[in-house]
């Protein structure tokens, strides 16, 4: 789940609407296989989707946040684990119910939080509460990004190639590069993503384990 910060406070709301909503739907053709249910825009600055892993939207989450960040857009998430009771609705992410719904929907609605990364983890409590501090360190960083460390920043991330070819492509030298990505804080940030995901996969496979004992049982 998903919302836009200070939303009511934006110069243009249809220019607003409109960049979300192209976000959203670029998120979901991008992922449409790792989807169960597609990102679904709710209250107008509010999503919500459903996948099958916390990997799968851990992924989407660092997309959108990007997408958003390159527009000047500020956004928070909250990533949960549900237990759907109710059948999935493979179209829209709305008219289902189960636990965890709700909690997550929580932890995304405490607006005096400044965390863009939170996380409702049930039976993991000290697990959530350090994904939880790592999300507020990412966040912080984030937010002291001038527009080219976000640029340079983010790219580097995704970058296969070496720094000349990135530096290159910038148009900077590679010591402009390093420079940049070093004010930006580019390696503990990109540590904490690491422990993150990291930690979101070795959940997965309990959480897996757990849903594959449930489908044997009679």
């Amino acid at each position: 789940m998903g919302d836009i910060v200070q939303s009511r406070a934006t110069a243009s709301i249809n220019g607003l609407y409109r960049t979300f909503n192209d976000a959203v739907g670029a998120i979901n053709k991008a992922n449409k296989s790792i989807l169960t249910s597609p990102l679904t825009i709710t209250l107008g600055d509010e999503f919500q989707g459903l996948c099958a892993s916390l990997s799968a939207g851990l992924k989407i989450i660092r997309q959108l946040r990007y997408m958003l960040l390159h527009k000047s857009i500020e956004c928070r998430f909250a990533l949960g684990v549900a237990t759907l009771e109710t059948p999935i609705n493979a179209e829209k992410a709305w008219n289902m119910m189960g636990p965890g719904l709700a909690e997550t929907r929580k932890t995304l609605g405490d607006k005096r939080n400044p965390n863009a990364y939170r996380f409702f983890l049930p039976d993991e409590h000290l697990i959530e509460r350090l994904m939880n501090a790592i999300g507020c360190s990412m966040t912080n960083i984030e937010q002291d990004w001038t527009a080219r460390q976000l640029e340079i920043v983010t790219a580097s991330l995704s970058h296969h190639g070496n720094d000349t070819d990135l530096a290159a492509a910038f148009k900077i030298t590679p010591r402009a590069l390093y420079k940049v990505r070093n004010a930006g804080q580019q390696h503990l940030y990109e540590s904490q993503w690491s422990a993150v995901e990291q930690a979101v996969a070795e959940l997965d496979k309990r959480y897996t384990f757990d849903n594959a004992e449930a489908a044997d049982a009679p």
